[in-house]
């Protein structure tokens, strides 16, 4: 199982010409994913919706900044994990692209 889901977000990541297509929330998971979080944060700093603010979360936790980021996690209705910055990437990319 654990294979195929590395299969999966290597597929992802390596997918260049979807990228346009992605919902901003996924966009930004892809470009953090490929090293760049200054385009992931533009994806989703804009956005108000509960699924925006989750992944806007995840970029000021990743940045560091707990305050600006436990923000963004009460404006998605949810708590920081507890848990690695890259197992949220990855729960992040199944909640919003493997389960689709």
């Amino acid at each position: 199982m654990k294979k195929k889901m590395d299969n999966q977000l290597e597929a992802f990541l390596a997918n260049t010409k979807s990228v346009q297509n992605y919902s901003p929330e996924l966009k930004a998971l892809w470009y953090d994913g490929n090293g760049d979080w200054q385009k992931a944060h533009d994806e989703v700093d804009h956005l108000s919706g509960q699924s925006a603010a989750r992944v806007h979360a995840y970029l000021h936790r990743k940045e560091g900044d707990t305050w600006n980021s436990d923000y963004w996690y009460r404006r998605a209705g949810e708590v920081r994990p507890a848990q690695s910055l890259e197992e949220e990437w990855i729960e992040l990319v199944s909640r919003y692209w493997l389960k689709k």
